[in-house]
């Protein structure tokens, strides 16, 4: 029988390792099965492109950028995987036998307790469908829009709310927005940046009552205020998608456990990538991480799909340089690495000018990720260095690595991977 390989997820992750396979001459039977009805699209374009009326639907589809030849599943959601029997378990008792299989099913917005998520005018926004959604109601009902949550997709909805000319607050339970970043420079730039285009941020505050009512909802805060909003986004986050493989054997802690070549643990014929993996990052440390990044889903596409040709043992640790991006009130801001990682920050470029900043995030001595606002040629000049600096220290952590003589009892150890 010919080979198979599937693909379980049809989003970028998906749709770049499929075309990687046939980049690389895989020759055998490709099927990729995605969740959505939808054709894969561009997820960074569904808050202000589509939002605005700029852009439809359709205009956010990704190119496919090389003949797949492969059987599209549209709209249908995996359901069971058996790993050593080599079958995924799709609606309605179908099995597909696989000889390679890649994971690819990115996160789902995580849900807030408390929020009446029946209400027609409370949305999350993580696809198409939710974005299409959100637009109806925001043309229907005219009143403010509310923001729960303080990553940057409730900074980008907010921002993407007054450039309509819609009032908008942000409600955030911490102290800050996007507060993952260390230091208080980042997260209070930002803060002032909204508050001076018009956004309400409530800060140290929670919904612990809903009020809905004919022209909007009500929001009972725990600081005391009342927010009413004609429409409310909820965007606190996201959960991976992986809930169907519970019973698989795989390790499923946030996101898929992988080694450093995206295979999962326990499988020598699984890869994950994009948004559903957890793997350790070498260029950085050996602890495992998921990255929600969507270069980086790109990417770990394309990385696992020439790692699951290769076989685990002849494959590469993936070993990205994390880039990011985002826009906010005209404000594009731009990171590349890992800042969470550091210990301390400094000035790279223009500390006087908010419009021209460049932060490095160091630790160690060493640079582990850098924040860029509105300063396209300073990142690139200091993207290059970032990389520079993580590659050695990189080479200069494995070559001080030594094998462990003993691994006590119940506890799991990576796979141990050379730097190629």
């Amino acid at each position: 029988m010919a080979e198979r390989i599937v693909v379980v997820g049809a989003g970028p992750a998906g749709l770049r390792a499929a075309e990687r396979l046939r980049e690389l001459k895989y020759d055998g039977e490709l099927v990729v099965v995605g969740e959505e009805p939808y054709r894969p699209y561009h997820r960074p374009g569904l808050i202000r492109p589509l939002l605005t009326g700029r852009m439809r639907p359709r205009d956010l589809r990704l190119p496919v950028l090389t003949t797949l030849d492969a059987t599209w599943r549209y709209n249908t959601r995996a359901s069971h995987l058996e790993p050593d029997e080599h079958l995924l378990h799709l609606p309605g008792g179908e099995e597909i036998r696989y000889d390679g299989l890649i994971i690819a099913t990115g996160a789902q917005a995580r849900h807030l307790p408390g929020a009446p998520r029946h209400d027609p005018r409370v949305h999350v926004l993580r696809t198409v469908a939710d974005a299409v959604a959100l637009q109806k109601t925001m043309t229907r009902f005219r009143g403010p829009v509310a923001v729960i949550g303080g990553g940057f997709v409730a900074c980008e909805v907010a921002s993407a709310a007054r450039s309509m000319g819609r009032d908008a607050t942000i409600i955030v339970r911490g102290k800050s927005l996007l507060r993952h970043v260390p230091g208080e420079d980042f997260s209070s730039t930002v803060h002032a940046l909204h508050e001076a285009n018009g956004v309400q941020v409530v800060t140290n505050a929670a919904v612990h009552h809903w009020v809905p009512q004919p022209d909007g909802i009500a929001m009972h805060l725990t600081t005391g205020q009342v927010v009413f909003a004609g429409c409310v986004v909820l965007a606190v986050g996201s959960v991976p998608a992986v809930s169907w493989l519970r019973g698989s054997g795989l390790i499923i802690d946030d996101g898929v456990m992988c080694g450093p070549t995206c295979h999962a643990i326990g499988a020598q014929d699984i890869v994950v990538a994009g948004d559903a993996a957890r793997w350790p990052n070498l260029r950085f440390d050996t602890a495992p991480r998921r990255v929600e990044h969507w270069l980086n889903a790109v990417e770990m596409g394309r990385a696992a799909a020439a790692n699951l040709l290769a076989g685990q043992e002849n494959a590469k640790p993936y070993t990205p340089l994390p880039r990011f991006w985002t826009d906010q009130h005209g404000m594009r801001i731009q990171g590349a690495g890992t800042p969470a990682l550091a210990k301390d920050r400094v000035q790279l470029a223009s500390p006087a000018m908010v419009g021209r900043r460049v932060t490095g995030y160091v630790t160690n001595g060493s640079l582990v990720g850098i924040i860029g606002w509105d300063t396209p040629p300073a990142m690139l000049k200091w993207t290059k260095e970032l990389d520079r600096q993580t590659t050695k220290a990189m080479r200069e952590r494995l070559v001080r690595r030594k094998p462990a003589t003993h691994t006590p009892a119940g506890e799991r150890t990576l796979p141990v991977v050379r730097l190629r």
